[in-house]
């Protein structure tokens, strides 16, 4: 089961300090982790709220130091893409898996996998036993229609105010957390509709 996507910098931002990531976007699946430890029960909602956000601001942060690491170690430029080259952009974008241990920050111990396009880091949290290809291709997938679709690279692109439309996104093409194994004819059925969907 995955457990959290989220959409986030992978480069410096001005108004956060070195080595920070901003989170533009989360959805987290599965029960809450604070309703299942007994230490955490007697949590507000708020206070779980938090929590919860703090454990997505603590996989972007680790996840941009993959991205930044990967890109050192393979001494690329990285090049501003224009808006309508989406397609070229994720062609070109890292990608790796990055473990997190039991207790940094999930209770059990999870994988992300992180797609690096331009100053964007796409992040899929999955458990530990779940197939890495598959979440691969849902997380390429996902990327792919987002950029495509929602044009977040380039000037002006503002994520937060997309998140309705990421929402059906993941709706369709992650239900409820589950990596859908799509043989040739559903795919092509699902892109159909998601097209259509964001053609509005």
């Amino acid at each position: 089961m995955v457990r959290c996507f989220l959409i986030h910098t992978v480069c410096p931002v001005s108004a956060l300090p070195a080595g920070e990531s901003r989170v533009l976007y989360s959805r987290v699946f599965g029960p809450d982790e604070a309703v299942l430890s007994e230490q955490q029960r007697q949590l507000s909602p708020e206070e779980r709220r938090l929590l919860q956000k703090e454990k997505v601001a603590v996989v972007a942060r680790q996840v941009r130091s993959a991205v930044s690491l990967s890109r050192e170690a393979s001494g690329r430029m990285l090049v501003e893409t224009v808006p309508g080259d989406e397609t070229l952009a994720l062609q070109d974008a890292d990608s790796g898996v990055v473990r997190l241990r039991a207790g940094d920050p999930f209770t059990k111990e999870m994988s992300a996998l992180w797609l690096g396009v331009q100053s964007l880091g796409f992040t899929l949290v999955c458990e530990s036993h779940e197939n890495l290809l598959l979440a691969e291709g849902t997380l390429r997938n996902l990327s792919r229609h987002c950029l495509e679709h929602l044009h977040m690279l380039g000037q002006g692109s503002e994520v937060l105010l997309k998140s309705n439309r990421i929402d059906v996104l993941i709706s369709r093409l992650l239900p409820h957390g589950q990596l859908l194994f799509l043989n040739h004819r559903f795919a092509q059925s699902l892109e159909k509709e998601v097209v259509a969907y964001m053609a509005k």
